[in-house]
């Protein structure tokens, strides 16, 4: 299996240097140059655990891996959760609710990250060298990203998130890490800012270079591989429950890297009928599934904070292939976008641009509502972004009654991550989980700075030399 950029500039690379180098060259994303079609083996893969399920998955895509390595990376990835399903799904009232909260940072992050840690520690065994790992996050990345590489030989890690722009929690679990192998920045800015600054960098093929930066965001292609994973997991059990052919899963999104492993996927032949886009206020992309336009409209601080991003980086990798791979046109329309803040596209029919992905969005009282609605009636506990899901998940079924597969709604994070929310949502104190309270009290370090390319990169330079 072979890799080739979005922008067409870069020479098709194998898996494991796809994974280093992150960003392509040309500054365009990395796919796979064919989606494999499983619709022959999935009564094969049905009834497998979900780490047998990832090395199936997996290794499609990995192709340069020995199998049996690959296999010993995967079960030490996901030996560190708590939920012997490792992503279970639980119903909770007509929806089904997908659990990936069960992993060491309680957020759907681990999933991935917990794999990346260990893939690029098994890559850089075998070829030598040091990794230095530029991120920026808008909450929950970062701190499964630190606990995925936090004391491996070799990698240094640098993680960017907007100053107070977290939750509390997100933002303890970063910076109580003090392992020599971590550094946290804290720019004043927005998500947004610092994905812009992480773009710059690695724009900067002399400066990538000197000092091997690697990437964690979900630009890395093999964040998206592992996320692929829980799709099908989630689809086969509960169409065995349910007696039905396909599901639909409602995503929760700001980055569209999560929708995207769902769309994959999807193009895979899983049994999934559709995908449905969630949205807070910052609802860019619901907008352009719905319209056809993708434009700026200016950020809004929610209680979903990590759904707080208007440029999303994978909506690139969904136009690429939307666009029947042309990378000209894909340069075009980024070219456009950069000088105007918006590009549009067509629609079609009743769908939108996409009949596989409609979309909906969901305002801070509906959240909040949600929250307070689904306890009071089921006794389960939703944090804000898998409030956000839930709320889309219901409105859409009301508008698109013709599919009676059943929904799947992602949960992302454990509750107790939004600890203020929940309690503004209910008005008492009840999201806990030991891991969070095990945070309260302890020594943290972080660096603050102005969001610029120039002291981002200064400060690399004083860390790493």
């Amino acid at each position: 299996m072979k890799y080739t950029s979005t922008r067409g500039n870069t020479q098709p690379t194998n898996f494991s240097d796809a994974v280093i180098m992150g960003l392509a060259s040309d500054g365009g994303l990395l796919l796979p140059e064919m989606i494999p079609d499983i619709s022959q083996n999935l009564a094969d893969l049905q009834n497998l655990s979900y780490s047998e399920l990832a090395l199936e998955i997996i290794s499609l895509f990995a192709t340069d891996i020995p199998r049996e390595e690959l296999k010993e990376m995967i079960d030490r990835s996901y030996s560190t959760f708590d939920h012997k399903e490792v992503a279970p799904s639980v119903k909770v009232g007509d929806l089904y609710i997908l659990e990936l909260f069960h992993g060491p940072t309680l957020a759907f992050k681990d999933l991935a990250l917990q794999f990346l840690g260990n893939l690029f520690e098994y890559i850089l065994k075998k070829r030598g060298g040091k990794l230095n790992i530029l991120g920026a996050t808008s909450g929950d990345t970062g701190s499964a990203a630190i606990e995925g590489i936090k004391g491996k030989e070799n990698i240094n890690i640098f993680i960017m998130h907007p100053y107070k722009r977290v939750s509390p929690v997100q933002e303890q679990q970063m910076t109580t890490v003090l392992d020599k192998n971590v550094y946290n920045i804290a720019i004043e800015g927005s998500f947004d800012d610092g994905q812009y600054i992480f773009k710059e960098i690695f724009g900067d093929l002399d400066f990538k270079n000197k000092y091997s930066l690697g990437a964690i965001n979900s630009v890395n292609w093999a964040r998206i591989v592992a996320q692929i994973v829980y799709y099908f997991y989630a689809a086969f059990r509960v169409c065995k429950e349910t007696g039905k052919d396909k599901v639909q899963f409602c995503v929760p999104t700001g980055n569209f890297g999560d929708i995207f492993a769902g769309y994959i996927a999807l193009k895979m032949n899983a049994p999934i009928s559709r995908l449905i886009l969630a949205s807070n206020e910052n609802d860019i992309l619901c907008r352009f599934f719905n319209t056809g336009e993708y434009s700026r409209k200016g950020l809004k601080q929610t209680h979903s904070p990590s759904m707080d991003i208007e440029i999303a980086s994978n909506f690139e990798r969904y136009l690429y292939l939307h666009l029947n791979k042309d990378s000209s046109k894909i340069n075009k329309l980024f070219e456009e976008f950069n000088k105007t803040k918006s590009i549009c596209l067509p629609t079609k029919e009743k769908y939108g641009v996409d009949k596989d992905i409609i979309s909906g969005s969901c305002n801070t009282q509906e959240t909040l509502s949600t929250i307070k609605s689904v306890y009071e009636k089921h006794n389960y506990l939703l944090d804000p972004h898998t409030a956000v899901g839930f709320h889309t998940a219901k409105k859409i079924s009301q508008i698109f009654k013709e599919s009676d597969a059943p929904i799947i709604c992602l949960a992302t994070a454990h509750p107790a991550k939004f600890n203020n929310a929940i309690t503004k949502a209910l008005n008492k104190d009840i999201a806990k989980h030991p891991t969070i309270e095990a945070l309260s009290n302890l020594p943290t370090r972080c660096k603050k700075m102005k969001a610029s390319v120039q002291k981002v990169k200064e400060y690399i330079e004083k860390c790493v030399d």
